[in-house]
């Protein structure tokens, strides 16, 4: 007799998979960083200050909270806006969720004068 092969069952049926948040907060801080090594002013700002990012997910979206450094003088809208987009790009690309917010907090401006202060090199 002849092998017995079941119907595949549909996508719906076969079960999900389940993304943790921290994954998904750890690919949104990776794509901001990605902007952020070609931002104006990147050299300005410390090597150990990477982005952090917070994630709430919900069904089949994620709302994002993103916090960084800036160096300064810099468009810091421009700089916001570029970190957004290809940051709910990514996210969207490598998890497959919407994201409806991306939202950008600015906890640092760092400047030269800060840095030449910092050497000492300032009075």
């Amino acid at each position: 007799m002849g092998t017995v092969v079941p119907a595949q069952l549909p996508a719906a049926d076969r079960g999900s998979l389940r993304i943790a948040d921290r994954v998904v907060a750890k690919i949104a801080a990776r794509a901001a960083d990605e902007v952020l090594a070609d931002a104006p002013g990147a050299e300005l700002v410390p090597r150990d200050s990477d982005p952090h990012a917070s994630v709430s997910v919900r069904k089949d979206s994620a709302r994002l909270r993103l916090t960084l450094e800036l160096g300064y003088p810099t468009d810091i809208g421009a700089v916001c806006g570029s970190v957004r987009r290809h940051v709910a790009a990514r996210v969207e690309e490598l998890t497959g969720f919407g994201v409806p917010e991306v939202a950008v907090e600015v906890e640092r401006l760092h400047s030269a004068a800060d840095r030449l202060k910092d050497e000492g090199r300032v009075q």
